[in-house]
């Protein structure tokens, strides 16, 4: 089988899309950076890509709002475009500022733009840009870019988070559906149903939701930056571990590639 081809898609402020790439491609994939600019001049060039990523940074400055500016050139722009991509037997991961672009452009949690997401992203609980390690448990068995994980560290650096909904009761509906893919957890691995305290939840997220997924499971929008933990040196206290060679964040981007296997 042919290496599957990924999309990283910036825009001005994105910070993170040469690691992100990185992570395709020491997983397999051959990974293109493409600016929001050229998309914008040829939405169909999608119908090249099996996945798309839209990794993190600060697109268009964060200026009003984490994610808003692109998420309305995604929608109205290029919308189409997405749709057919969504439609096809295709993979889109967004991480931090993916993950707002996904969720306030209405792709996430349904899979398709809507007018009125349910659920968006917005300041952290203690006011502040926040950068720290977490612990995260894998909360659904359907999600293709969870495969075969159980639990996990991963760094975080975000001042828009915090998950919330218009309605807590939905989130029920999302934890059947399998969409609710990652929680905040405690050192040893466990989701509590309360919610936990800084740091474990770093910014006081609903239900301690740090990640979510589409009904069909092959979207996943997480706040973590798995791409920051590819490898076992990564790791702030990595002296002190017997773990050497591969980071846990690494396991999601490989997912991605052998679904196409």
């Amino acid at each position: 089988m042919p290496a599957p081809r990924v999309c990283v898609l910036r825009a001005p402020g994105t910070n993170c899309d040469r690691e992100t790439a990185h992570a395709f491609e020491i997983c397999g994939a051959v990974a293109d950076r493409i600016h929001l600019f050229r998309l914008l001049e040829n939405p169909d060039q999608l119908d090249d890509y099996q996945i798309l990523c839209i990794p993190g940074g600060f697109s268009y400055g964060d200026d009003v709002g984490a994610g808003v500016v692109f998420a309305s050139e995604l929608k109205h722009r290029v919308g189409a475009a997405m749709q057919n991509f969504l439609q096809r037997d295709t993979l889109t991961l967004g991480i931090c500022n993916g993950f707002q672009v996904l969720l306030k452009s209405g792709i996430l949690p349904g899979g398709e733009a809507t007018e009125e997401p349910p659920a968006t992203l917005t300041w952290n609980a203690n006011g502040r840009y926040t950068d720290l390690w977490v612990n995260l448990k894998s909360c659904s068995d359907k999600n293709v870019l969870l495969k075969g994980i159980d639990t996990l560290e991963s760094p975080i650096a975000h001042a828009e988070g915090r998950f919330t909904v218009r309605d807590e009761s939905i989130i029920a509906a999302w934890d059947n559906a399998g969409q609710v893919a990652l929680r905040y957890a405690t050192a040893d691995g466990e989701a509590p149903n309360e919610i936990l305290d800084y740091p474990a939840n770093p910014n006081g997220a609903v239900q301690n939701i740090a990640g979510l997924g589409d009904p069909t499971g092959r979207v996943l929008g997480l706040m973590p930056h798995p791409e920051r933990f590819l490898f076992a040196t990564q790791h702030p206290q990595w002296t002190r571990r017997e773990e050497r060679g591969d980071g846990a964040g690494k396991k999601i981007f490989q997912n991605a590639v052998d679904y196409f296997g």
